[in-house]
């Protein structure tokens, strides 16, 4: 698995990419719980980029995947 940093690092400028719990090494409520403050706020390097992508479980929609673009 890959930190953040570096999945980010291998980007360039302007190109779209997404982020998981799996390539985090995150089970899915921690990321939904991140995901949630990139998806307002932006993240260390990129920007959110479109609808994050919503998985139900017990009955809560949880973010599963977020597509952002890089700064």
């Amino acid at each position: 698995m890959a930190s953040l940093e570096e999945i980010v690092g291998k980007q360039k400028i302007g190109a779209k990419f997404v982020l998981s719990a799996p390539m985090l090494g995150m089970d899915l409520v921690a990321f939904d719980a991140q995901a949630q403050i990139w998806a307002e706020h932006g993240g260390p390097g990129f920007e959110p980029a479109g609808v994050p992508f919503r998985k139900v479980i017990d009955g809560q929609f949880l973010i599963q995947r977020l597509t952002v673009v890089k700064v």
